[in-house]
């Protein structure tokens, strides 16, 4: 079930239900599609203003692109179930069945691929943001600023969705390069939205 085409009331409530997805991964995806489509508003208010004309054609590029991404996050909250729900069958297993280690293996690493794709999504859309927040409009640059606290935050949620999954595989080689994978996205991202937020909000006297 695809709970982007329900309500953003339906889609709490189910959250806060014992239903197995959505969970964090796609409560994740969500609030970067909505972030990433805060620093596109950003771009909306800018182009066809006369005082941006010489940002305009990157303007509209940019807009562009994040058109594509928060379709491209949004489309991750039902991914997310999909490739989660095969781990949680996998529990199910008995565990004296000889294959269970082997299926919630294959079904870990499964279940890693979705919340760590939302990182990439989330480390997209703030460099766009990084440049709404230094070229587009003034009057709606706290909107940029907001946009990139909030994929910050998905970016981080989703990175505890691959973090609880990777300490539980045998397969140590394979954990420790998803780890090191996400902890650098963590690492770059997390400073780079902390950097516009910080620039945004000095703007402002503040």
């Amino acid at each position: 079930m695809d709970m982007t085409n329900e309500s953003c009331r339906k889609f709490v409530e189910v959250l806060a239900s014992d239903a197995p997805a959505p969970g964090g991964g796609g409560a994740a995806a969500l609030v970067g599609a909505i972030g990433t489509a805060l620093g596109n508003m950003v771009g909306s208010l800018t182009v066809g203003k006369k005082k941006y004309a010489a940002v305009e054609a990157e303007i509209i590029d940019l807009k562009a692109k994040c058109d594509a991404l928060q379709v491209e996050l949004l489309n991750q909250v039902e991914a997310d179930e999909v490739n989660f729900l095969p781990l949680a069958k996998a529990y199910g297993i008995p565990k004296d069945d000889p294959n269970r280690d082997k299926i919630m293996e294959e079904a870990t690493v499964i279940a890693c691929s979705t919340p760590m794709h939302i990182m990439e999504l989330c480390c997209q859309a703030i460099d766009y943001i990084a440049v709404f927040a230094e070229k587009g409009s003034r009057l709606a640059v706290s909107d940029a600023g907001c946009g990139a606290v909030i994929c910050k935050a998905a970016l981080q949620a989703a990175s505890l969705n691959v973090f609880i999954n990777t300490k539980t595989l045998k397969n140590r080689e394979v954990a420790e390069e998803m780890n090191a994978k996400a902890n650098g996205m963590l690492n770059t991202y997390c400073a780079k939205a902390d950097e516009i937020f910080n620039t945004v909000k000095a703007g402002f006297g503040q």
